[in-house]
């Protein structure tokens, strides 16, 4: 059993200059660490609230001391000096304390520090690795048997972005490499020649957007496309054998009306989904994440027929880590693959009860960091713990996304573990 003794919080800025939360946990037994909590831009509208100051006059009403005073507050007074068997009767007394569906009273940000800071002080104190921890929260007595495959952005448009194209990530994956070292040195070539190719083509700087991923100004979305394929020749790879995409459409950033406007054309949910079906057999594609809107439940099992053979077909707006939408999907044949974020449902243990329900479907679960993130790195353990096919926190550049990656290759190095093979990698 592990008891609280205290908890601290503070406001702390994340990777866009926005304010977020760091809460602090110290056990009984003297075991001590603390967590930084993550932020969205592109949230589905089913995530549990983050809680937000609203004062204009600061941080334009995106201030967290609310949620700093409600960790020190009325978290800290139900819990302190609490004995708690296991992660979930902590996280019930959370949820209990407070009491609403969507954690819009103590916040889902508050919520989840206090959820995270609670394990990694559990982990300190049982002297084990933050990654098996995290792994007997989901299975006691689980086996790792593989490393995340890393997933990284090439280029972002949409809220990333500057919107020059609808849709949100394309994204690099190594499936041919065989370590998390060979994949993000791939990568990292990959990315430096298309920061190349932009200048040559655009004379443009290697800007990026929030996550690091480049955002040239390209006209159409398969220029994107194109520009993505000759950066992976260039760099002397074989575009769907050594490296593939992933694409993030984010749709319901683009919904207009009964359809989908993506430049000057009003799609049809029919014909939004033919569209996606043609990029996945004319590029490498291999997972579409959100190719139709979070609600668009009618249409998603004609996506999913139409792109399963090639594709994973990926959930993050339409499954918020929500058990009761993972379970909607699982039954009408929306998707084959979960995009975890622990923030969108704001407690390890309900992220725990979305992973192993998706897993009882057969599906791959990616684990992923949020567009305002910190130079914490424990998404990279709980990515290993928890077994995730694949591991998806923003591009090969700033300190908050590196971190996660040099985590990555420091379990590696630790354990030796294999990189897991891509699913459903084998194309048609």
């Amino acid at each position: 059993m592990s008891a609280i003794r205290s908890l601290t919080a503070q406001e702390i800025l994340d990777s866009r200059g926005r304010p977020t939360i760091e809460v602090g946990c110290t056990l009984e037994s003297g075991a001590t660490a603390s967590v930084s909590v993550p932020s969205g831009a592109s949230t589905g509208s089913a995530e549990a609230l983050e809680l937000r100051d609203g004062d204009p006059r600061r941080y334009r009403g995106l201030g967290c001391r609310a949620a700093v005073r409600n960790v020190v507050g009325p978290i800290a007074a139900a819990i302190a000096g609490v004995e708690f068997d296991a992660q979930r009767e902590l996280d019930a007394t959370l949820t209990a304390l407070d009491g609403t569906s969507n954690k819009s009273n103590l916040g889902a940000n508050a919520m989840l520090g206090v959820s995270l800071a609670f394990a990694r002080a559990v982990a300190v104190e049982r002297d084990l690795p933050l990654y098996r921890h995290f792994a007997g929260l989901l299975e006691p007595g689980m086996e790792l048997r593989a490393l995340p495959r890393p997933t990284i952005n090439l280029f972002s448009g949409g809220k990333h972005a500057g919107g020059q194209v609808e849709i949100q990530d394309i994204l690099l994956v190594a499936n041919g490499a065989s370590t998390v070292d060979e994949a993000l040195a791939w990568t990292w070539a990959v990315y430096q020649t298309a920061a190349d190719l932009i200048q040559e083509r655009y004379g443009e700087r290697a800007l990026s957007a929030d996550e690091g991923g480049l955002a040239p100004s390209v006209q159409s979305i398969e220029a994107l496309f194109e520009l993505a394929v000759d950066a992976i020749t260039d760099s002397g790879f074989r575009p769907g054998t050594d490296l593939s995409l992933c694409l993030d459409v984010a749709a319901s950033h683009f919904v207009s009306g009964e359809g989908y406007r993506i430049g000057s054309d009003l799609l049809f949910p029919a014909d939004l989904v033919e569209r996606i079906g043609g990029w996945v057999e004319q590029y490498p594609i291999v997972s579409v994440e959100d190719g139709l809107a979070e609600d668009d439940w009618a249409n998603w099992p004609s996506l999913f027929a139409r792109i399963s053979n090639r594709a994973i077909v990926l959930g993050d707006d339409l499954l918020t880590t929500n058990p009761a939408r993972i379970q909607r999907a699982i039954e009408t044949g929306s998707a084959n693959a979960l995009l975890l974020k622990v923030n969108q449902i704001g407690t390890l243990s309900e992220a725990a009860e979305a992973a192993r329900l998706a897993r009882s479907a057969g599906w791959a679960i990616v684990v992923s960091a949020r567009s305002g993130e910190t130079e914490d790195n424990w998404l990279s353990d709980l990515a290993v713990g928890w077994q995730g096919e694949a591991l998806k926190v923003g591009s090969i550049t700033r300190s908050e996304r590196l971190a996660k990656w040099n985590r990555l290759l420091a379990i590696e190095r630790e354990t030796g573990l294999p990189v897991t093979p891509w699913p459903n990698s084998t194309r048609s």
